[in-house]
């Protein structure tokens, strides 16, 4: 799996700035006395660094933003890169500050010059985010990315603060390496075959197969995969860090690893995008890996059901009727919406067997999602103000976005079959709340539930301020941090 670039954290060493090869980031901002580093490097660079800084056009760049000086005289550096960035920032611009330094990050060395900047830790994680490359399909030569070194008056402490900051970023390369893994790769088996080797972290993991979920009663999750070769699972991952017995909280997943729309089936143009179809279950798995690696003091269980929709002569059809493992019968209009069938019976399971405190699932579910929010937020839908309001901080505080959905009866009504407790699919209109109303069903009143339309932010055109263009690892952060205010603290 891709790594995040190690940085190593070093006391400031002025005298050593002359020699640096490779490249050196500097920080500033316009008419704010110079700190004793840049000092330094201005003299070597006989006033060109200053002069950078009172320039125009560093002065119309916004926080975060950066721009290079070639072959500086005076230096061994290849490069100086300018970052505007105050003293007194917020975490968001000190992580977009050091993901302009990653980005641009080569095979030359790169020396982050921090000096006492209290947000040193926030810029090394922005620098790692962003330094992000899915290369393990690309043939010849692998360019080897140089070392990286951040010089701090206090390393040690920078160091300790960046900690569980790393934990995270291992998190998120994991959840992106799982979203743009293609699907002849990513198969059920693959899955969760990765998901079973986090076991040396210290997760307990269950890989449930065909015949145990015939006898749970999980005809929809099974229905979905009928027409495919791989079959149908579901991975039980446990994280125990919290007190001895105290129930767990829930992270569910969909892990559609790609989905052809089945007997109704999609369009050919974009098909190829599907699959990121399992990015509900990849975020799941991301956290899990972050919690098991900052050793959490909270106990969490994650569920993700694998399946692939794919069209054959044994396929499940429009119009065929599956009773879940709740006992809801359903009437398959669409076969297209298919993660809710398969999210019902892993949301049924997680309540019936762990009674969990509350349930966050995550799914690639709508495109509806994606018509009404774009690729800048998650839509969010909940039966609980507390847990939803919590999330929506812990996302503000991560700078992910994501935007409170409403729900309600008059949703729920179009839910309405001739034939079953259920119909899966009712149409455009609302497609994204009545999805979420379908998926409420299998939720009991008594359990704080959300869930995360994440299809239009799992996987993006364009690159985003901490990562490049394709998978973005939406959600690790927001989750992690939840988990930490609602669980670990106090």
């Amino acid at each position: 799996m891709s790594q995040p670039l190690p940085i190593q954290f070093r006391a400031t060493d002025l005298e050593a700035l002359a020699m640096q090869t490779g490249r050196i980031a500097v920080f500033a901002e316009p008419g704010v006395a110079l700190l004793p580093g840049i000092r330094r490097l201005d003299r070597l660079m006989k006033g060109a660094l200053a002069r950078a800084i009172g320039a125009e056009a560093f002065a119309k760049a916004k926080p975060g933003d950066a721009m290079d000086l070639a072959f500086p005289a005076g230096l061994a550096a290849d490069a100086v890169q300018l970052v505007r960035l105050p003293k007194r920032t917020d975490t968001a611009t000190a992580r977009k500050a050091g993901a302009a330094i990653g980005r641009s990050h080569g095979t030359a060395a790169t020396l982050i010059l921090a000096d006492s900047h209290p947000r040193a830790a926030d810029i090394a994680f922005g620098f790692a985010m962003r330094a992000y490359d899915f290369t393990p399909h690309k043939s010849g030569e692998q360019k080897v990315p140089g070392p990286v070194t951040m010089m701090t008056t206090d390393p040690e402490a920078t160091a300790r603060e960046a900690s569980p900051m790393a934990a995270v970023a291992e998190g998120v390369f994991f959840t992106r390496d799982l979203v743009n893994e293609p699907a002849n790769i990513l198969t059920t088996h693959d899955f969760a075959a990765r998901l079973a080797a986090m076991h040396e972290l210290g997760l307990e993991v269950e890989i449930l197969e065909e015949p145990e979920l015939l006898k749970l009663g999980m005809n929809a999750l099974l229905g979905v995969g009928m027409g495919s070769e791989s079959p149908s699972k579901v991975v039980v991952m446990q994280w125990k860090g919290g007190k001895k017995g105290d129930a767990p909280f829930a992270l569910v997943g969909k892990g559609v690893v790609f989905d052809t729309g089945g007997i109704s089936i999609k369009p050919a143009a974009g098909m190829e995008d599907m699959t990121m179809d399992m990015g509900g279950a990849g975020v799941v798995a991301g956290v899990m890996r972050t919690l098991a690696m900052r050793k959490a003091k909270a106990n969490v269980v994650g569920l993700v059901g694998l399946v692939e929709n794919m069209p054959d002569g044994r396929a499940q059809r429009p119009g065929d009727v599956v009773r879940s493992m709740k006992g809801d019968t359903i009437e398959v209009i669409n076969t297209d919406a298919e993660g809710r069938l398969v999210l019902a019976d892993v949301l049924w399971y997680a309540q019936e067997r762990f009674k969990p405190t509350g349930m966050i699932n995550l799914a690639t579910l709508t495109g509806a999602i994606i018509v009404a929010l774009g690729h800048e937020n998650t839509g969010v839908f909940s039966n609980n103000d507390e847990l939803c309001n919590a999330f929506l901080k812990a996302c503000a505080a991560e700078g992910e976005g994501a935007w409170r959905m409403p729900m309600g009866e008059a949703y729920d009504a179009k839910l309405t079959s001739r034939i079953a407790d259920m119909v899966n699919s009712c149409g455009r209109d609302g497609g994204a709340v009545t999805a979420a109303q379908f998926l409420a069903r299998f939720v009991k009143p008594d359990t704080p539930w959300c869930h995360l339309d994440i299809a239009g932010t799992a996987l993006v055109k364009a690159d985003t301020a901490l990562a490049p263009k394709g998978a973005t690892g939406w959600g690790v952060m927001a989750l992690d941090r939840l988990i930490r205010d609602r669980f670990e603290k106090g």
